[in-house]
């Protein structure tokens, strides 16, 4: 499958040498940290799309993290297009045979099975479109047939006075409508794991995963961290963590701006982590496994917490493939739930079942505003999702009843190998 890097470029000019050969001279201009590359299966890059990734990066106008999620988007194309094996510039004259028009299908089809959010496959479409856009522009495509038809859309709007206003934007036949579904959804429109579920996923991934997967989806289970900041946990921060003044085996890691752990939004705040995962944590971070690995490490990296065997940080996009290849082995193993699993349920759940708790013992109030600084939310309106979530869920009393007895009996459970 086609995969995502990131490399480090620097712009350098090109001239030609007395001898005759090419000579690189290096810009002024800053680099270009963690640019995101396609490359296929084959390892060979996607020229066209790694140019556009550049140019973009380039111009200075777009924030990092949004072209990186348009190179996700363009990678999940990729990844389309080799197995279909179509070429991306194929246009025939027949429309349904139109390598995005099938994409489009695809994405629709995925959708409606529940695969895929409908947002996401708005958003995907519209990526592939712009690419498409540049390299028609620069003539990269080559095809004399029609890749869509374009439509001005008038969209109408009325301001903070009243007043009427209108503005037309350009459109495509290729547009996917982003049909919310019905219900409240929590971050990210996923849903969380039962308690039997989440269990059974820690039993498998502790005898069958990679083990620093096992321990990212333990801290995503029992803390509700993002990913993001999961892969930025340094073995300095779990220094900081300190006993949590009201409740007794819990702790609280600071993260955010100046701990150079990173936080959506660059929210300050602290992890809420039970004693027995934090202190798994520290057991990993003086193992020999890590301790080798943060031997090799650059010096810049040898504090990161979590590393890859070759010794460098693991980041989102890596450990979205090992979320991938895990996925399909635990549900041929059984595990059918994992079908459509996503690392990021493991903070729908924590978040539900916590709240869950928190209710059974007493007031709202307090317990929006634990769950709120426990998950790092910038205002309340997210957490009381969290709550209307549960008001319109059916057997949550059954559900959270197994969550609370895992939750509460945490310090009694062998890490090295979960039960189920």
């Amino acid at each position: 499958m086609a995969r995502l890097e990131y490399i480090h470029y620097e712009f350098r000019h090109v001239s030609l040498g007395e001898d005759g050969d090419l000579v690189y001279t290096k810009e002024a201009r800053p680099p270009i940290k963690d640019l995101p590359q396609i490359y296929w299966e084959d390892g060979t890059g996607w020229d066209e799309a790694n140019v556009w990734a550049l140019d973009r990066a380039a111009s200075g106008t777009l924030d990092a993290e949004t072209i990186k999620r348009t190179m996700k988007h363009l990678c999940r194309y990729a990844n389309f297009l080799e197995a279909q094996c179509i070429d991306w510039r194929n246009f025939p004259i027949r429309k349904e045979e139109r390598v995005l028009n099938k994409f489009k299908g695809r994405l629709e089809k995925d959708r409606d099975k529940g695969l895929l959010e409908s947002s996401t496959a708005m958003n995907c479409m519209n990526s592939v479109i712009q690419f498409y856009r540049f390299a028609d522009t620069h003539n990269l495509v080559g095809s004399e047939a029609p890749m869509w038809e374009d439509r001005i859309v008038r969209m109408t709007r009325y301001d903070n006075v009243g007043f009427k206003r209108a503005m037309s934007i350009l459109s495509t036949d290729l547009s996917i409508k982003n049909s919310k579904r019905q219900g409240v959804m929590l971050e990210d429109g996923l849903l969380p794991l039962s308690a039997e579920h989440w269990n059974s996923l820690l039993a498998y991934t502790a005898v069958h995963a990679v083990e620093e997967l096992h321990r990212m989806l333990a801290i995503g289970f029992f803390t509700g961290a993002r990913l993001g900041t999961i892969t930025t946990l340094t073995v300095t921060s779990l220094e900081t963590a300190r006993a949590h003044p009201t409740v007794e085996g819990l702790y609280l890691l600071p993260v955010g701006p100046g701990t150079d752990v990173a936080t959506k939004s660059s929210v300050n705040g602290n992890l809420h982590i039970p004693e027995a995962v934090l202190m798994d944590l520290k057991a990993y971070a003086t193992s020999t496994t890590r301790l080798l690995r943060e031997k090799n490490a650059h010096p810049s990296h040898k504090d990161v917490l979590f590393l890859t065997r070759t010794s460098k940080p693991y980041t989102v996009a890596t450990v979205d493939r090992l979320v991938h290849t895990m996925r399909s082995q635990a549900a041929d193993a059984g595990l059918h739930f994992m079908h459509k699993f996503k690392f990021h349920q493991s903070r729908a759940t924590f978040g539900t079942w916590l709240m869950q708790l928190l209710l059974d013992c007493g007031a709202t109030t307090s317990a929006i505003e634990f769950v709120r600084d426990a998950m790092l939310h910038k205002s309340e309106s997210m957490t009381w999702r969290y709550i209307k979530f549960l008001e319109n869920t059916p057997a949550k009393e059954k559900a959270a009843g197994a969550f609370s007895a895992a939750f509460t009996n945490v310090t009694n459970r062998n890490w090295e190998k979960v039960d189920a």
